[in-house]
């Protein structure tokens, strides 16, 4: 189980669902010359033909967010029935059916690849969350997202990972102050900061979060010289950038020594492989970008049973 609070599908997720619906049932729906709907459905399928059909897995993997599915059907046509037959954060296998649907074939048949679509990509990414959390399920350590998202699909999937069992960085630029070593490199003016220039922008980054409360305050740093600077400043969080294990054991031993309420975050080459040696080192956190940008859809299929009359 997650060592963090699994935030559920709420108002934000939802909105941010809708946007996304609106998107992609326009792009399946619309053509470049402005004529609109399914034409192969107008060919060949009766506009009041209903039939059900069973939304199944087709490979293992962690369900998650399954509330797009009656948003894109309701969005085409308010009657379509959908019924959930597992729980968000199950762990699916081949063939497990997750949900069945009821309503015009016309309709089951125009969302079903926006719903796979978007079902499939969140599952991916919590599956993949859930292999990550697992590994340290058991440490005192916690593995948290990135920025590194799909544009427009953040909210999205971060609320995936947490389905899979990890937990969230902040969710933009307004949500805490992070100085990694592009703002760094713009304080010196030139490529690589020096210890001195590190200090400087925890120092201003602390004044700016006293007046811009509740903001915490994350620095990156590369070196222990850098470390043993920031923690003199007491900075939320510091982050262990592109550091093995060994180094990460020497920084949690130092932090431990100057200032033991100073939360140690590593981050860089982090992979499945290897995040337990970082968690073992003692760090507090753990931040994995591979966890959205590097997830595949899981494979899930919608089987159609028309009702033929």
């Amino acid at each position: 189980m997650p060592k963090t609070t699994i935030a559920p599908w709420g108002a934000a997720e939802e909105a941010a669902a809708r946007r996304l619906i609106t998107l992609a049932l326009a792009e399946d729906l619309t053509a470049p010359d402005g004529r609109k709907g399914d034409v192969t459905c107008k060919a060949l399928v009766a506009e009041k033909l209903t039939g059900q059909a069973a939304l199944v897995a087709r490979s293992p993997g962690v369900l998650a967010g399954f509330g797009v599915v009656p948003l894109v059907f309701g969005q085409i046509d308010p009657t379509v029935k959908v019924e959930l037959l597992a729980v968000e954060g199950t762990q699916l296998s081949p063939g497990m059916p997750i949900a069945r649907l009821r309503g015009h074939m016309r309709a089951l048949l125009g969302g079903e690849r926006t719903a796979l679509n978007l079902l499939q990509r969140l599952s991916g990414v919590a599956t993949l969350a859930r292999q990550y959390a697992a590994q340290i399920a058991d440490l005192p350590c916690i593995v948290l997202d990135t920025r590194k998202t799909t544009p427009g699909w953040r909210v999205l999937e971060k609320y995936a990972v947490r389905m899979g069992g990890a937990a969230n960085h902040r969710m933009g630029l307004a949500d805490g102050i992070l100085v990694k070593d592009n703002h760094l490199a713009c304080l010196a003016g030139r490529m690589r900061a020096d210890t001195g220039t590190v200090q400087k922008a925890t120092q201003k980054a602390m004044e700016y979060a006293k007046t811009h409360p509740p903001l915490p305050v994350e620095i990156e740093v590369e070196t222990m010289e850098q470390l043993r600077a920031v923690l003199a400043e007491a900075p939320t969080v510091v982050l262990l950038d592109n550091m093995t294990p060994a180094q990460v054991r020497e920084a949690v031993a130092l932090r431990n020594e100057l200032a033991p309420g100073v939360m140690l975050e590593a981050s860089g080459g982090i992979r499945l492989e290897n995040l337990r040696d970082y968690a073992l080192a003692g760090v507090d956190r753990i931040s994995v970008g591979a966890m959205t940008h590097q997830a595949t859809a899981l494979d899930m299929a919608i089987d159609f049973i028309p009702d033929v009359k």
